[in-house]
């Protein structure tokens, strides 16, 4: 199934939050054309861990979010970029773009304008802070709206608190919520809508059990490292080799598991009767079952208590769970053979859907900047000559 299939989505967007939701629409089917700065494009062009691939404009954070988009250069700032924009909104359903409220404004390309250029366009507008409010014109990049959210106050544990999460979280769940909008705004009769996506509002709503444990029960959320304040025993707990999870919730999982590690005489003692005695002892409780845990592989544990019914697992690094067959063997991974531009093959992460079965994909590697200019603006009914002449005057 591509569900967005006869969709036209125009990506002005930069670096991550954007470019991700819209890495989304193409897998689920849509056309994708990302509309870069002449001369310039996608500033994820540049970044990445390979200063090589930064240098030929096609870094690994651009390469990360834009495999089966297409690129196409214009120069907003000059009369010419503007209208030939213009009319490429003409044929779209969806913009989506990430600058800094006002900036299309004042470019002369917000929503105002491109409504009546095309009355059933969906707009997107991704910000950190949304469209208004007294923080509006404040930069934000994921790291501001991390500290922001509070995230990062209850992120390590009490001796390393506050912490910054180890990848992007806000500009990416900015971008699951931009797309998730958008989607959802595809399906209203009839089309046209302005959509306010603020990445501290985004963060924000995944955190909602914190944030109703404060706002309901009046208590204060506090950084509480690899432990899960809910239940007892459940978190990280050093074994063989490495750490292990387990999250034994449940008093039947408590059980299996003090049987399993030959601990069952843990169960009579009063400080760990009931739930609520395991938590408030969970230190102690911790260090007994360490005890045990540490004779033996964390992987070996993890198989037997899993098997017992006793949620486990052990602690994998980036590069352990991308080979396992769990990823390996589902399509998580899509393979591009000789990248123009690259110079090799790569391998880029899909989505994580599944749709009856199939994993949503996309046929074309991350797309040169410009590389579809010639394509994009001759449907438009430029000629060659024109064309030309735009290239030469650095309008595309």
């Amino acid at each position: 199934m591509r569900p967005l299939s006869n969709i036209r989505v125009l990506d002005l967007t930069n670096v991550l939050a954007g470019p991700f939701a819209c890495h989304h629409l193409a897998h689920l089917g849509a056309e994708v054309i990302k509309v870069e700065a002449a001369g310039r494009g996608d500033l994820a062009r540049q970044l990445g861990a390979d200063p090589d691939l930064n240098a030929k404009g096609m870094g690994v954070s651009f390469l990360a979010q834009n495999a089966g988009k297409k690129s196409t250069t214009v120069n907003l700032k000059h009369p010419k970029g503007k209208a030939l924009f213009l009319r490429l909104v003409e044929s779209a359903d969806v913009v989506v773009e990430n600058f800094r409220p006002g900036v299309m404004d004042r470019l002369g390309v917000g929503y105002d304008v491109l409504k009546t250029v095309n009355p059933t366009l969906i707009y997107c507008a991704i910000s950190g802070f949304g469209q208004d409010g007294p923080w509006v014109h404040r930069p934000a990049y994921d790291q501001i709206i991390q500290g922001a959210s509070g995230i990062m106050s209850i992120t390590g544990g009490t001796d390393s608190a506050p912490l910054r999460v180890g990848y992007p979280v806000a500009d990416t769940v900015g971008g699951v919520t931009a797309a998730f909008a958008i989607a959802a705004a595809l399906n209203s009769n009839p089309r046209g809508a302005f959509i306010d996506v603020s990445m501290l509002e985004s963060v924000l709503a995944t955190m909602g059990w914190v944030v109703s444990n404060f706002l309901i029960a009046g208590v204060e959320p506090v950084a509480n490292g690899n432990e899960n304040v809910t239940s007892a025993p459940s978190g990280a707990f050093d074994a063989g080799g490495g750490m292990i999870n387990i999250a034994a919730n449940k008093d039947e999982q408590w059980a299996l598991l003090t049987d399993h590690l030959g601990l069952a005489a843990l169960r009579a003692r009063p400080e760990y009767a009931t739930r609520e005695d395991r938590k408030n002892n969970r230190r102690a409780l911790k260090a007994e079952l360490e005890a045990v845990l540490k004779t033996r592989p964390a992987r070996d544990w993890a198989k037997e208590l899993n098997r017992l019914g006793v949620p486990s697992g052990a602690v994998l690094t980036v590069p352990e769970v991308l080979q396992m067959p769990q990823v390996a063997d589902r399509g998580f991974l899509s393979t591009f053979k000789n990248v123009p531009g690259v110079g090799r093959d790569i391998q880029v992460a899909t989505t994580g859907i599944k749709i009856d079965g199939n994993t949503p994909t996309v046929e074309t590697p991350p797309p040169q900047l410009g590389e579809h200019n010639d394509a994009i603006w001759t449907e438009l009914g430029l000629p060659q000559a024109e064309l030309r002449e735009l290239k030469e005057d650095g309008v595309i």
